[in-house]
């Protein structure tokens, strides 16, 4: 019967553990031993009876003429030797008888031999064996091939010829103890190693490791086609079952593997073939190519199978059966497998299984492990960044919409904040568009009329209007096929946005989705611009959202606003109040940071949009901008008394509040939120002599540039690197998150010792009285207790 068992792949040999390996092989051997045991068995008997046959043949007369007569002569002597007298009777008689029966049919007339000859009787068994020439036990056995026999007339003759046995009775012997020790190996006690011992040998196997990789990896860069084989090799080291080095080995095979990817696979995505291509006849070079396209696609297709198993093994965290990896390091080989993972994503966009990479990695991006997420949310800003054409993006924006719906909206920021960084917007779209446009250079009329004849300058003009024709359509198709993707990518992100927006409104990516949609306001569609600040103003109405998300509402509505809802006729005028209410709020603890946002809203409420803003709404932020100024850091008093400057030179008639006088009738309410009719155009802006006088420089410069009215020339203007920043390029640069002072104070070194300590003392003194004049002017009041002050003093 055939045997129809399959051989298992090497897929399922990665699955099975060592152990059951192992039996699997001893069971192996010792069935192919007993089957060469039988084997030789079989051919002792079956040299034994051609032996058998071989005595049995009969000998010529000739041969045996002198045996014969011997024998004769020898019972003749016998006969001589006994006489007759001696013999009974009954014994004499018998041979009288047998002397009258015989023939003369048994007798050879043309011998001396007597008449009657005994008929030989068979050797026995033990005389054959005694009779087979000895071998040494060094000369190997023979074993016999039969051939077809011969047949003369003497009978029928067996032809044989021998052929040399590998493996004798003595190795079969041998082979049979080596088992039984294999089988009582794990009872012999193993020699006992000292620690640097140990050591040693560890890093000279290490050492090995390194050498057949770096080998191999050579090998296969140095010529891929003929050498693509070797890949497999390389990574059945992913399998390494040494404990000392397992790890290590793996970790090194999985990013040798990875460069090795990078470097030889194509800059195009390899198509399984048909079979009618796989039946038609082509050149050496063709099918050498097919053959090294088919074995890189297998062998990356086998090496991502690795990099998932290893993630999900960790995961699981269950031990396996070889035991050769602790827990412990199950964490370390996910890591190496991510970094791989993340690498080809953005190394290898376009060629094959891009997509299942996109698909391990972004749920990844949600991982609790810190270092795991920021790897993948990296990986994919990058891939979003450098992608021109879409394919990769939209790919990545389908998976994490999917991922945000499955996890019912509970996932981290960070995986909706990616979304940032897409390359979707129409001047690079148009530019991209140019660029990919194929370009082609046509004769002039001079060449024309110097190198072809009239003939040929007609069919090359009819020949250079078909090919620009075709040029056209290439390059129309080419950007129609992009805003196609660019367009179905954005749909699919502003259906997650607004999925959250209805669905999940006090979920933690509120913010992500409210940058988002400020982000690309200028590509929503105008019809939406209604109903999209209708909800983000019930949202910041609701009272559920923090100050911070309320922030990113009125950036996301004013950015909405300055793009293409510039020709709505929208007053946003309650966004100008929430703002006005909420910059209280802020201060120099953990809100700090937040001063940014504010400065990027007003940038956009009161900058890009001046023609809409009235005077009284300008000098109440102005006002309370101000008395923000002197609660928060040193970078964000900068940014707002940079904006401060912007306002006083945008806006007509800011210099009312460097004024004491009243400005018309009624009192400045500085506790009211509406900035409307707060009156501020009857206060002062007296915080600037207090800023004057702050810690920092930079600070005091801008107060006292502010002082003298925020002239743009003069005395009283800032320097050029001051005034040439926006707002939130001040408030980044002069941030103390390093805890370093910026400007650095500059380093006392006097000569003698008895003036440093005098310049010490004198130093210590000044800047002890600044900072309790600041302290007590300042610190003690939150800027809402100095808007009832100002009330109580201008009431008085």
């Amino acid at each position: 019967r055939k045997n129809t068992k399959r051989v298992p792949s090497f897929r399922k040999l990665l699955r099975t553990s060592q152990i059951k390996l192992d039996n699997k092989l001893k069971n192996k051997q010792y069935k192919q031993k007993s089957a060469a045991k039988k084997y030789r068995k079989e051919q002792k008997k079956l040299r034994e009876a051609v032996r058998d046959a071989i005595s049995r043949k009969p000998f010529p007369l000739e041969e045996c003429k002198k045996k014969q007569v011997a024998r004769k002569w020898e019972e003749k002597e016998e006969e001589d030797a006994l006489p007759l007298d001696m013999m009974d009777e009954d014994d004499l008689k018998l041979m009288e008888d047998l002397a009258q029966k015989a023939s003369f049919l048994t007798r050879d007339l043309s011998s001396n031999e007597p008449v009657h000859i005994k008929k030989r009787k068979h050797e026995s068994v033990i005389e054959k064996y005694e009779k087979v020439p000895r071998r040494l036990q060094t000369e190997p056995e023979k074993e016999l091939i039969h051939l077809l026999p011969i047949k003369d007339k003497s009978g029928i003759i067996p032809q044989a010829v021998e052929k040399p046995v590998l493996n004798d009775a003595h190795e079969e012997e041998e082979d049979t103890e080596d088992m039984e020790e294999a089988e009582d190996f794990n009872e012999e006690p193993l020699p006992v190693l000292t620690p640097e011992e140990m050591a040693a040998q560890r890093r000279q196997k290490l050492q090995e490791r390194k050498m057949h990789i770096a080998a191999l990896a050579s090998a296969i860069l140095s010529e891929p086609d003929s050498n693509i084989k070797k890949v497999k090799e390389l990574r059945a080291m992913l399998m390494e079952q040494d404990p000392n080095v397992a790890v290590i080995v793996r970790k090194l095979v999985m990013v040798s593997l990875m460069e090795i990817f990078k470097d030889i696979a194509p800059s195009y995505k390899i198509r399984p073939l048909t079979e009618a291509e796989k039946a038609t006849k082509v050149k050496k070079e063709t099918q050498k190519l097919r053959e090294f396209e088919e074995g890189l696609v297998s062998q990356y297709k086998f090496y991502l199978e690795n990099l998932e198993q290893a993630i999900k093994d960790w995961k699981q965290r269950k031990l396996k059966k070889s035991n050769v990896i602790s827990l412990k390091a199950y964490k370390g080989l996910a890591e190496v497998a991510v970094k791989c993972l993340c690498e080809l994503l953005v190394a290898l966009p376009h060629f094959n299984f891009h997509n299942n990479i996109i698909v391990l990695i972004v749920p990844l991006m949600n991982d609790p492990s810190k270092m795991i997420s920021e790897l993948c949310v990296e990986a994919v800003k990058k891939l979003f960044k450098q992608d021109k054409l879409g394919y990769a993006s939209l790919g990545v924006v389908k998976v994490i919409s999917g991922l945000v719906r499955g996890r019912n909206y509970d996932v981290r920021p960070e995986v909706l904040k990616v979304f940032l960084h897409l390359r979707i917007k129409e001047v690079e779209l148009q530019k991209d568009s140019e660029d990919i446009a194929p370009k082609k250079k046509f004769m002039t009329y001079k060449e024309k009329r110097k190198n072809l004849s009239r003939m040929q300058r007609k069919w090359k003009k009819a020949e250079e209007k078909l090919e620009r024709e075709l040029l056209e359509a290439e390059a129309s198709e080419s950007k129609e096929k992009k805003l196609k993707l660019h367009t179905e990518t954005l749909n699919i992100v502003f259906v997650t946005y607004f999925r959250i927006l209805k669905k999940a409104q006090k979920s933690p990516l509120l913010p992500a989705v409210l940058e988002g949609l400020a982000k690309f306001a200028h590509l929503i569609n105008v019809e939406f611009f209604d109903d999209l600040l209708i909800v983000l103003h019930s949202l910041i109405a609701s009272g559920d959202l923090s100050y911070r998300e309320s922030l990113h509402c009125i950036l996301s509505a004013f950015h909405i606003l300055s793009g293409q809802g510039d020709v709505l006729n929208i007053d946003p005028m309650k966004f100008y109040t929430h703002l006005y209410k909420t910059l209280f709020s802020l201060h120099a603890g953990g809100t700090n940071e937040d001063i940014g946002i504010v400065l990027q809203c007003l940038d956009v409420m009161f900058a890009k949009r001046r023609k809409q803003v009235s005077q009284q709404r300008a000098l109440a932020f102005l006002k309370r901008l101000s008395i923000l100024a002197l609660h928060v850091l040193p970078n964000s008093s900068v940014g707002i008394l940079a904006t401060n400057r912007v306002f006083m030179q945008t806006f007509p008639r800011m210099d009312l509040l460097l004024d004491n006088e009243s400005q018309g009738s009624g009192v400045y309410l500085p506790e009211l939120d509406e900035p409307e009719h707060c009156n501020a155009q009857n206060t002062a802006l007296w915080e600037l002599h207090l800023l004057q006088r702050h810690y920092h420089p930079t600070v005091q410069k801008f107060a006292s540039h502010l002082i003298a009215g925020a002239p743009a020339e003069g005395s009283g203007a800032l320097p050029l690197d001051l005034s040439q920043r926006s707002a939130t390029e001040l408030f980044e640069t002069y941030c103390t998150k390093g805890m370093t002072f910026n400007p650095p104070v500059a380093s006392v070194t006097p000569r003698r010792k008895d003036t440093f300590l005098q310049m010490d003392s004198f130093v210590d003194e000044e800047l002890n009285k600044q900072l309790q004049q600041h302290i007590s002017e300042t610190a003690a009041h939150t800027p809402l207790d100095f808007a009832k002050h100002l009330k109580e003093s201008s009431l008085a």
